[in-house]
Formats: C-alpha cells, structure tokens, sequence
C-alpha cells in the first residue's frame, strides 16, 4: 500500500516536480559548500551529504516536497568535534590526517540510531504542539538568519582576505541580485507554467557568460573558500572508520554528547520545517517517518563520508514555491546535484552567485511572516514576548535553543494562567454538608490556590468535595487533594470526594487505601441541586 502510494506520487505532477527540482539543485551547490566550509571540511563531503540526505528522504521521507541536505545548524554543532578530532590526531605517535572528520562519520552513525529510534517511539508527533507564536518566530528568524548568510556572499578573495565588494563590483552584484528577483517576480504574473526561479537563474548566467562578465561564480566562491573545485567521483564506502574506533579512547563522552545534540537540532529543523509545508499545501506529512528517513541517510552518510544533515527551509520553500509536490522533486533535485559534482562541474562552475543570491532574498521575503507586524499588539503580551524571543534567539544562538525555549516560555505561560482559574463554588445542602464545587484544573500550579479555598477549622462536620467540573491533572495535583482530606479526617471531619477521573482514584488508594470509604460517584449532578441555606460564593 506504501508503495503504491509512492509510486502515485511520483506521477502525479511530473513536469512541475521536473523543473522544481532542477532549480533546487542549483540552489544547493553554494549551501552545501557554504556548509562545509562552516563545519570545517571539504566541499565534496558536504555536497555528498547533501546528495545522499536528498534521496533517501525524497524516497523514504514523511514528506513530499520538502528538501534535505547539508545544513548550518546542523554544521555549527561538528565544528567542534572535527577540530578535537584532528587535534588529537595530530598527537598520535603515528599522526592521522584529518581525523576529526572519521570522527563525525562515527558520531553520524549514532545519529542516525537515535532518530530512527525517534521515529519507532513515535516522538514525531510531538511536534504537533508547538505553539503558534513559536511556529511564527521560527519562520521569522529563520528568514533573517538566511537573509544575513547571504550578506557574506558579497565578499571577494583580496590578497588572500575576504573583503566587501566595492565600486563596480558591488554594483554589478546588486544589478545582477535585483534582475533575478525581478524575473522571479514578474514572471508569474504572466506564466506559471515554467518555474520562474529557474529562469531567473538561466537568464542570469547567460548575462554573465555571454556576457564576459567578471563578477563572483559559484567555482570562484570554492576557490575563494578553500576548496580546489567541485567535481569530484563518487563516494565510497568508508571501510577505515571501524579502524579508528580506537582513537576515540576518552573522547567518547564528546563523540555521544556530539550525536545527541546532532540528532535533536536535525530533527528539530525538520520537523519543524515539515509543520511549516503542512501550512504552506494543506497537507499532512508523517513525522514519525521522517525521523526514520532521516536517521537512515545519516547512517549513510556515515558509511559512505558526507557530512549528513537535515531539512532545508530554504530549498524547501523554493521547491513549494516552484510547483513540487511530490517525491519526484526532491529525487530530482538530489540526483541533478550528483550529476552537476559527475558531470557537469565546468559548467555549474560558471553562475553567477548573484542569481543564486537573489533566489535566496525572495525565499527570505516569501518565508518571513510579514503578518506579524500586524497581529502583533493584537494577541495576547505573553504570545508577542514569544515570537519576538524565538525570533531574537534563533539569530543569535540557533533554531533548536529558540525553539526549545520558545516552547518553555509557552508552557511556563499557559500553566501560570491555569494556575489563576481554579474555582471552588460553595454551597451547604440541606442535611448540613458542605460542598465544595472545584472548577478549573488541579495541577502543579493550582496546587496552592486549591489549598486556599478550605477552611478546615470552620467546616461543619460533614464535607464534600465535588470534581465535575474540574480535573486532577498531575501528582502534584493528587498529593494537594490527599493532604487536604487527611486534614479533614485528622479533624474528626467526613470528608466525601465524588467524581474523581479513574486515574486520580488509582494514585489516591495507592497511597492511602482506607480512602475507598471516601470516594464515590455522586447519584445526582450537584449543578441541578437546589440551593436552600446559603447562596453560592466563589473565592
């Protein structure tokens, strides 16, 4: 069934996902090498990290559309991994070269354990309660923070220093930047049948190679960073990382805490990114499937030497945005990116980093939630105080720590609200017991509010405490009603709890067995009793 419904996918949209694809691929090049660079290793290695991410996740992923490859917050986090790595082997008696990367091919196999893992245990749900102020600051940051890596493309190889463009330079990169995102623009208006940023990204390079014009290519910006080119052959199995085991020694604490934090901002990324395209083609993906897909094309990027990775918003976006739908685009874009690295390296060499620029900037303004600034003094403080945080924190640490915190900002706001609205509605009926109606949930937060509303001294001897309306909701919760009616009982006081869920009666006769005698389900709904020697308060 799977399968077939695979197969249908692939053929549903075959041209859109086609030429989709194809614009994709060019969009990756300068991100995987941009990558690479940043995590501290050769182009080739993040380009087939890109390659292998792509194509098992367009296969095997939870969703259609969405693009994997080698990503920055996924690069910023083996940065130092690698550099311990190659320190130590340096040190050996018999130096190894370049062993920090052997390393983070080990660190990728247990990555890819841990989110499959994630997948089975079917943790991918979980993304599903991410509130939206949070969603919002994703989205937010993340424009800002492509926005800003591409300001570093403005730069040009001096003396053997990167430097601002300047004068002539600056001016064709910014002419060239502008007509790309004018094509990608206006091209729509007049057709949607040819994706629009692959034409800007054609006319462009045509400009600039028929055009003679020297401005910075995609082959100056590998030189320019290090790198010696971008073809390159296959990638073969890593047979000598089972050899290297024994150089990790003390270091495996680094290794595992490396993997854990790997596996959680990938998945992170992801899931979040998969959330974003459910919005973006009303459609629903798997994310339990995605983290498997995920976790297995770490594992082969261990095994076969790329840098691994995790969805790409960005290339996500462009994908979307250029009618992919289906796997085939991102089996496209994967496949077209192994064949530029084969075969066609001379000529992927020569565009132009402007257009690839301005492919970027209209992704920025296409991804940022300009809606923001409208709804912003409309909702809720704390919500505001949540997307402007998640958005500042994505820019200045990453998009995990953003989210992470953004989520406990949320939470730590919701419980404190659910703190302020338990009620208790007071009313004695007419053989002298007095009811105690709970309104609101009972929780770790509530907890001292509860306590509040007795008044244990002054009850007459017949108490009941009634829970229709309200719900235990944690241990904290059951602990605060347990110590309550042991200070009733210890008062000589009856004390009756009705309506309890059944799994606040299992936890309260765990602890106290001899309160069967006081719980019971109430024969009448206390809302209809007739009130006859005090009307209802609330306090």
């Amino acid at each position: 069934m799977i399968w077939q419904k695979t197969i249908k996918n692939f053929t549903q949209n075959p041209k859109n996902d086609i030429l989709s694809g194809l614009t994709v691929a060019l969009a990756l090049v300068p991100e995987a090498v941009a990558f690479a660079f940043v995590a501290g290793v050769d182009p080739l290695v993040g380009l087939y990290g890109a390659f292998m991410m792509g194509i098992v996740t367009a296969l095997f992923g939870g969703r259609p559309g969405m693009i994997s490859g080698a990503t920055g917050a996924m690069a910023v986090v083996m940065v130092h991994l690698i550099a311990k790595g190659n320190e130590v082997g340096e040190a050996l008696a018999t130096p190894v070269e370049n062993l920090g990367l052997q390393w983070l091919f080990i660190t990728l196999l247990v990555v890819g354990g841990i989110q499959i893992l994630a997948g089975v245990l079917r943790l991918g749900k979980f993304v599903r309660l991410i509130p939206h102020p949070v969603m919002m600051g994703f989205v937010n940051g993340l424009a800002i923070v492509i926005f800003l890596s591409q300001l570093g493309l403005f730069k040009e190889n001096v003396d053997g220093e990167m430097q601002w463009l300047q004068g002539t330079n600056l001016w064709l990169m910014l002419g060239l930047v502008v007509l790309t995102m004018a094509i990608m623009f206006g091209l729509p208006k007049l057709t949607k049948k040819i994706p629009a940023a692959l034409t800007a990204i054609v006319v462009v390079a045509a400009i600039v190679i028929f055009g003679k014009i020297d401005v910075s290519t995609v082959g100056s910006f590998i030189k320019d960073g290090g790198g010696e080119g971008l073809q390159g052959g296959l990638p073969t199995f890593q047979d000598q990382i089972f050899t290297l085991f024994y150089t990790i020694g003390d270091h495996w604490s680094l290794l595992l805490s490396t993997a854990v934090i790997l596996a959680a901002v990938g998945l992170i990324e992801s899931l979040m990114t998969l959330n974003l395209i459910d919005e973006m083609t009303e459609t629903r993906g798997s994310g339990n499937r995605e983290c498997v897909a995920q976790g297995g094309a770490n594992i082969l990027n261990g095994l076969f030497g790329g840098m691994g990775g995790c969805a790409m918003i960005g290339q996500s976006i462009i994908n979307i945005n250029s009618g992919g739908r289906g796997r085939l685009s991102g089996a496209i874009a994967a496949v077209a990116l192994l064949c530029f690295v084969l075969f066609g390296a001379p000529l992927i060499e020569q565009i132009p980093i402007a257009a690839l620029v301005g492919v970027m900037f209209m992704v920025v303004i296409g991804t940022f939630a300009w809606s923001s600034f409208r709804i912003l003094h409309k909702i809720p403080v704390t919500d505001a105080i949540v997307l402007i945080a998640v958005s500042a924190i994505t820019v200045w640490q990453d998009l995990a720590i953003a989210v992470i915190a953004g989520v406990i900002m949320s939470a730590l706001s919701f419980a404190w609200k659910s703190a302020t609205m338990i009620r208790a509605r007071k009313r004695i009926k007419e053989d002298g017991t007095k009811v105690y109606e709970i309104w609101g949930p009972l929780f770790f937060g509530s907890t001292t509010a509860f306590n509040n509303k007795f008044d244990v001294s002054n009850d007459p001897k017949q108490v009941e405490i009634d829970f229709i309306e309200s719900k235990v909701s944690d241990h904290s919760g059951v602990e605060a009603l347990r110590n309550i009616a042991n200070k009733y009982i210890d008062s000589g006081r009856s004390i009756t709890l009705t309506h309890l869920s059944p799994d606040c009666k299992d936890m309260l006769m765990k602890w106290n067995p001899e309160f069967e005698t006081i719980i019971q389900d109430a024969i009448d709904d206390p809302r209809y009793h007739v009130v006859t020697d005090m009307m209802d308060t609330e306090v």
